[in-house]
């Protein structure tokens, strides 16, 4: 609409005929339809205020943003639904101030957590009293999270440079002292039997405890520097036995019973055995854990249309909830002795290899971790009648489900939680 042609046609409304009145409002009301179309449209938040504080418009951007609709907003305080900013202040800005006001961004939590940029424009002349503000939001929030992802990736890159370094600094002299340790154990075995007990007894806990550090030094590696899966059609169940020979020691100190359940012929699958096996070596060794007392693991491994299923399930203590949303995160342990980074291996080698894990717990009666990898050749998924489907690992009561992607909210069902990830 041109400037002052409303001003124009009330001067010479009394000059007007009836027809040419009709002409002239049925061209401002073609001229309104368009801007409300062309407000509507875009996707900035457009508000519109009087000189009182109170919401005059709001384009379906800006209900949207901010969680109300026009017909019930109209006539209410703009501070109801944007309560960071000094309406009062901002209304009777004079000229100078006007000039000098830039757009800011202010956080909102309702009706979702959001980042907003907003500036302020005046409708009318200041000088002349002010008669309201338009408003202009813009959603950033994304452009927030996308910031923040890049200052985390430097940041975790500067990190693991930092720490790789300072790794394999450490990695140096627990190597002489394990060599050191070795000729020593061989010189006190000389000594008169009393004393070559005590000393070897001493230089055990020594050599145990170097062996502990490099263990530790060699999972934190492995998850800076992860590598790529070498890809090669294996029998899974042998995989499972070799992770199971190594462990066959601490099976017996701990008093623990191991049941597998494996059908007689399983297809093979692409794999990396060593990256496998390192998996289902921190998740037993995890359920041991769990297990101070002793118990009972069980492994079951069958195939579903599209995946081979193997499951780990303990009678252990369980996972708490405080600590079940921060499972699977760098350097989180509840044991005195855990680096944090066993299961969180497990979770980079399974998505590598285009797999899910599954996780399900209740605090004193054990936890359940499934593994699913995808079969070499998936076969035809066919439905059962009625259009239901059941899940890879079979029907099971309802739990708790969160999928570990960008984030989630973890919801209660009873005690029993699970996620999948």
């Amino acid at each position: 609409m041109k400037s002052g042609f409303l001003d124009k046609l009330i001067e010479r409304l009394d000059r007007l005929d009836p027809k040419s009145v009709q002409t002239h409002f049925l061209h401002l009301a073609q001229e309104r339809g368009l801007l409300e179309t062309i407000f509507q449209s875009i996707q900035e938040g457009v508000l519109v205020v009087d000189g009182a504080g109170q919401l005059n418009y709001a384009n379906r951007a800006a209900e949207d943003l901010l969680g109300f609709t026009i017909d019930s907003a109209v006539g209410k305080p703009i501070s109801r639904y944007l309560r960071e900013i000094d309406w009062g202040r901002v209304l009777k800005f004079d000229t100078g101030e006007w000039s000098k006001l830039i757009s800011r961004e202010i956080e909102i939590t309702y009706p979702k957590h959001r980042f907003l940029n907003f500036y302020v424009v005046p409708l009318s002349s200041p000088e002349n009293g002010g008669s309201g503000a338009v408003v202009i939001l813009r959603d950033v929030t994304s452009d927030r999270e996308q910031e923040a992802s890049i200052l985390e990736s430097e940041r975790l890159n500067a990190v693991k440079l930092l720490a790789a370094g300072v790794a394999h600094e450490i990695g140096n002299p627990l190597n002489a002292l394990n060599i050191h340790l070795q000729l020593l154990d061989r010189e006190i075995r000389d000594l008169p039997r009393e004393e070559m007990e005590k000393l070897t007894e001493l230089v055990g806990v020594a050599r145990n405890e170097v062996a502990r550090l490099d263990q530790i030094i060699t999972q934190f590696l492995r998850a800076l520097r992860p590598a790529k899966p070498n890809l090669v059609l294996s029998q899974v169940e042998i995989v499972l036995k070799e992770a199971l020979a190594l462990l066959r020691q601490e099976i017996q100190n701990r008093n623990i019973e191991i049941k597998v359940d494996c059908p007689v012929a399983l297809p093979k699958i692409r794999i990396d055995p060593n990256q496998i096996k390192q998996a289902f070596f921190n998740i037993i060794r995890n359920a041991f854990q769990a297990m101070p007392d002793g118990g009972v693991l069980g492994i079951g491994m069958t195939t579903s249309s599209e995946y081979m299923v193997i499951s780990f399930r303990d009678t252990g203590v369980g996972i708490s909830p405080e600590d079940f949303g921060r499972i699977f995160k760098a350097y989180h342990t509840t044991k005195s002795e855990g680096s944090g980074l066993g299961l969180m291996i497990v979770q980079r080698i399974i998505q590598d290899h285009g797999g899910q894990i599954e996780l399900v717990s209740k605090p004193e009666e054990g936890t359940r971790f499934t593994i699913l990898l995808p079969l070499a050749e998936r076969r035809m998924r066919l439905l059962p009648r009625g259009g239901a489907e059941e899940s890879s690992t079979g029907s099971r009561k309802p739990a708790e489900k969160l999928k570990m992607k960008e984030g989630g909210r973890r919801r209660k069902s009873g005690r029993t939680q699970e996620v999948v990830t």
